[in-house]
C-alpha cells in the first residue's frame, strides 16, 4: 500500500484487464492506468455519496492538476485488478489521492497520485468546494 497511513476515505472497486489493453509483449499497456486511477476516483466518490455528476450539476468541475505514477510489475490481460484510492486530504480548492492497484495475488502493481483542483463551471477559475462535500469528507474520517 502506499506509504501515507494518513486519509480522509477509501474506497476499493475491481476491474478485469480486457484484451483490447495489452501491448505486444501481453502486459496492460502503461496508458491505461491513468483510465484505471480515473474508474477507483469516479467510484470512491460515487460511493462517499458526492458522484461527479452531482459534483457537476452544483455547478463544480474537477481537472486533475498532477498525475504522478510508479509502475512496480506488469497486470496481464484477464488480471483482475483491485484498486484501492484513498482521498488523502482536502486543502483550499485541491482534492488530493492516492492509489494502489494489487493483482489476484495480492501484488503490487502500480501506486499514483492526483490533485483535482475545485473549479466554478462558468468562471473556470479555482473555487472553494461546497460546504456539502466539505462535510461529507471530513465526516467520514
Amino acid at each position: 500500500m502506499s506509504q501515507n497511513n494518513e486519509f480522509l476515505y477509501s474506497a476499493e472497486i475491481q476491474l478485469r484487464v480486457r484484451y483490447s489493453e495489452t501491448d505486444q509483449m501481453g502486459y496492460c499497456y502503461y496508458g491505461n492506468y491513468a483510465q484505471y486511477f480515473e474508474v477507483g476516483r469516479v467510484e470512491a466518490l460515487r460511493e462517499l455519496g458526492m458522484s461527479y455528476k452531482i459534483v457537476e450539476e452544483k455547478g463544480y468541475m474537477l481537472p486533475v492538476s498532477s498525475y504522478n505514477v510508479k509502475y512496480i510489475s506488469p497486470a496481464y490481460y484477464d488480471d483482475l485488478l483491485t484498486i484501492t484510492t484513498k482521498i488523502i486530504d482536502l486543502k483550499g480548492v485541491r482534492l488530493y489521492f492516492s492509489y494502489d492497484i494489487t493483482n489476484e495475488k495480492g501484488q503490487l502493481v502500480s501506486t499514483a497520485d492526483t490533485t483535482l483542483v475545485f473549479v466554478d463551471k462558468k468562471t473556470m477559475r479555482p473555487t472553494t468546494p461546497p460546504e456539502d462535500f466539505v462535510s461529507l469528507i471530513f465526516s467520514k474520517k
